[in-house]
């Protein structure tokens, strides 16, 4: 009768076997002596550190001698000459003379010994280090009070607190629907049941890589290894840490169940803000206990654990929807889910309840809590202790508010229900407001932050283009462009045809006036010259972070074809302001922990220029040239401040979805936006620099302006654009003065452009 065929593993499955036994015979010599091997290595560590260099050698060199495989060696090799029975001999025999191959041998045998031997005393000493003071997984079940971690504003105004109270409710799992363990367990360690608390190929293996990609030591932790690494250890990420984890968690699977880690992981885990365990979850995000949720739910609550501040629908709704649904897609593919019941689920509605708790500026406070939670751990920010203090007014930002909803109240029948508004001081890059939505707490969109999104500028992105142009000297400010119609044939696409907001053309116009008035056509014809990826390129340099797709844009990437940030666009404005020097932004000042030991301070985070002093200030001089633009909006516009020198600039969308108004002096930056955070369209009747922005923006800077003389006591005129040292001037057109980059004025005679540049009416451009 045939034997029952035994069943074989393949190679991936065989070398995870043996990966997994190996650390789980390591781990078992720490567990089961525990202290006494502490104790022991204690010793080893410390009788082999007091030993000199030369002790360690010797003994190296005793070992060799009384080697039992070398006596052996030598007993065969000295019978086979002699016949010698080695028994009888107690005292000495005299060597033959060896071959060069035994002397040979002999070293090889020498250096294996003390490379052994050597091994034996650094593993004696990292293995102390690996396990000294490593926590008892019994521990596991304690409760640590948290530190509550306190958000200021600059002027020591609390702006928000975390764990004021103690916002965690244990609940036995029994009462839990299963879908609500099923869908943690499908998204964070879908082989929780099968494996002892690490998985070596699946996730270990996996976290190497992606260490040796980015750099940065990152996780691959099962549900076993976070509960340990929330509870027991440290936040840092190092390779020590990841190792103290492993050993933990396979120590504590073996003293605790399944059922038990579970939930130990569901009451502990952080869900974001003061919600910890999914209780406290299930009642901060829908206001219901656990044993209420729905699948949709209990899927949305699952993705929150890896990057609470990141996939929360408080701060970004769309994609904590998209992390839900990811959620259940593994429920459906690991089979938690039916066909059906995972349809169903898509589409269940998410009645998220809005946060009540006590905070100012809830936009710029989680874009804060995001950033320490990036440098700090999420444990530590949220129950660390920490005194942070950032670089917000709340003055100007409560300013900014009010503002806001006054103004979207004027223009609500243009349907316009949203808005935004960012204040910087670009010559340190503190953010002083950041108003995100006009709402925090409205449904369903008001946790939307704008300033950190993605959104199309318009023609507000038209200064970077230009830059490009000035600092590579194809144009001067008095350069003449064309505007008349054009068409450009990109191969195998179709014909671009630009035309201006007016809906018409100006013939020859000055570069100066191209740009302050915002014509479309110039702008296109311009940027064709200095070509596409070469202002990519630049814009980049200037600080724009989102345009990671060069080959996808083309010649209306200077009309606003191409996503931004607000806070990105703040930046490059920042070097306009800046006389070209680029200053990333930083809303931080100082982080204290409780104990009163700074963790980090305000540096400004400043960079060469990039472009010159010269650029920077025609640009700046264009946009604040009241005169240049009165074609487009007149002379008596808001974007005028009497009394003040304020560059600024207008965009937007076509599709009216998007109206924004960028303005700045050499001391501070306001960017406002208008529109719906739906992406429905705004009425047509929308004026660019009359309705929308422009009026919100001139309150907002206004007011920091005056705040600002009040602050300072000023009373000499207000600051103007230094005119640099690289710049010349000379009278043009209109006999008005022009300025030029200093060796650009004699190749320009104010009647045409440097070159002889211009396009003819059909181009190609790849």
């Amino acid at each position: 009768m045939q034997g029952k065929k035994k069943k074989t593993l393949s190679l991936a499955g065989q070398i995870e076997s043996v990966a997994y036994k190996l650390l789980l015979y390591i781990v078992l010599i720490f567990i089961v002596i525990g202290d006494t091997i502490r104790l022991f290595f204690t010793s080893i560590y410390s009788f082999f550190s007091s030993l000199p260099s030369f002790l360690i050698i010797f003994s190296v060199r005793i070992i060799h001698l009384f080697s039992r495989t070398e006596m052996k060696i030598e007993r065969k090799r000295y019978a086979n000459y002699t016949k010698i029975d080695f028994k009888k001999i107690t005292k000495t025999y005299t060597k033959p003379k060896r071959s060069r191959l035994d002397m040979i041998q002999m070293k090889m045998q020498y250096f294996i010994s003390g490379l052994i031997v050597a091994s034996l005393i650094v593993l004696v000493q990292t293995s102390y280090v690996f396990i000294q003071d490593l926590p008892n997984p019994k521990l596991i079940g304690n409760v640590n009070f948290p530190v509550s971690t306190e958000i200021y504003d600059r002027n020591g105004k609390l702006l928000y607190e975390l764990f004021r109270e103690q916002d965690r409710t244990p609940i036995n799992i029994d009462s839990l629907p299963p879908y609500v363990i099923h869908a943690t367990i499908s998204i964070e360690d879908k082989n929780f049941y099968n494996h002892k608390g690490i998985s070596p190929l699946g996730g270990i293996l996996r976290a190497v890589k992606e260490t040796a990609r980015t750099g940065k030591v990152q996780g691959g932790s099962t549900i076993t290894q976070q509960l340990i690494k929330t509870s027991l250890l440290s936040p840092e990420r190092t390779l020590i840490r990841k190792f103290r984890e492993a050993i933990l968690a396979i120590w504590t699977e073996r003293i605790y169940t399944k059922k038990e880690i579970l939930q130990m992981y569901l009451n502990q885990v952080p869900y974001g803000g003061s919600a910890y365990g999914i209780e406290e979850a299930a009642k901060s995000y829908f206001n219901k206990s656990s044993v209420d949720l729905t699948v949709s739910e209990a899927a949305l609550l699952a993705g929150l654990t890896r990057a609470p501040s990141k996939y929360s629908p408080f701060v970004d709704p769309k994609l904590a929807k998209q992390r839900r649904d990811e959620v259940l897609s593994n429920m459906y593919q690991f089979g938690y889910l039916s066909k059906e019941q995972y349809g169903t689920a898509q589409k269940q509605p998410l009645n998220i309840q809005p946060p009540k708790t006590f905070i100012r500026a809830p936009h710029f406070v989680f874009y804060v809590k995001s950033i320490l939670e990036e440098k700090y751990g999420i444990r530590r920010v949220e129950e660390g202790g920490l005194r942070v203090v950032t670089s917000l007014d709340l003055d100007i930002q409560d300013k900014a508010e009010d503002v806001l909803n006054e103004e979207l109240e004027k223009i609500k029948n243009l349907n316009v229900s949203n808005g935004a508004v960012l204040v910087t001081s670009p010559s340190t890059g503190e953010i002083l407001a950041m108003v995100g939505s006009k709402n925090y707490f409205e449904n369903p969109f008001g946790a939307y932050n704008v300033t950190i999104a993605k959104r199309q500028p318009g023609s507000s992105i038209k200064p970077l283009m230009y830059s490009l142009a000035l600092e590579k000297e194809f144009y001067t400010a008095a350069s003449i462009i064309d505007d008349s119609p054009v068409v450009f044939q990109s191969p195998g696409g179709r014909p671009y045809r630009p035309v201006n907001y007016d809906g018409r053309f100006h013939g020859q116009t000055p570069l100066r006036y191209a740009l302050a008035n915002s014509y479309n056509v110039p702008a296109v014809k311009v940027l064709n010259i200095v070509g596409v990826q070469n202002f990519v390129q630049h814009a980049e340099n200037m600080g724009i972070t989102t345009w990671d797709q060069p080959e996808r844009f083309g010649l209306s990437l200077t009309l606003g074809g191409g996503e931004v940030r607000m806070i990105d666009m703040a930046e490059a404005y920042g070097i306009f302001a800046n006389s070209g020097r680029k200053v990333e932004l930083n809303p931080i000042l100082s982080v204290v922990d409780y104990k009163g030991n700074k963790l980090e301070s305000f540096t400004i985070k400043s960079q060469d220029n990039v472009i010159s002093s010269a650029t920077s200030f025609i640009i700046s001089d264009i946009l604040s040239d009241n005169v240049a633009r009165q074609s487009a909006f007149g002379s008596n516009s808001d974007l005028v401040i009497p009394n003040h020198t304020t560059a600024v600039k207008t965009g937007t969308t076509n599709d009216k979805r998007d109206n924004l108004t960028y303005g700045y002096t050499p001391k501070f930056f306001t960017g406002v936006w208008v529109g719906n955070n739906n992406n429905t369209p705004m009425n047509q009747a929308l004026t660019s620099g009359i309705t929308g922005a422009s009026p919100i923006w001139n309150r907002v800077m206004r007011y920091v302006l005056e705040k600002d003389i009040k602050v300072t006591s000023e009373v000499q005129p207000p600051l103007q654009f230094g005119i640099p040292l690289d710049v010349v001037s000379k009278t043009c057109y209109f006999n008005r003065i022009e300025y030029f980059k200093i060796g650009t004025e004699n190749k320009a005679d104010c009647k045409g452009r440097l070159f002889d540049l211009t396009p003819t009416p059909i181009m190609e451009f790849n």
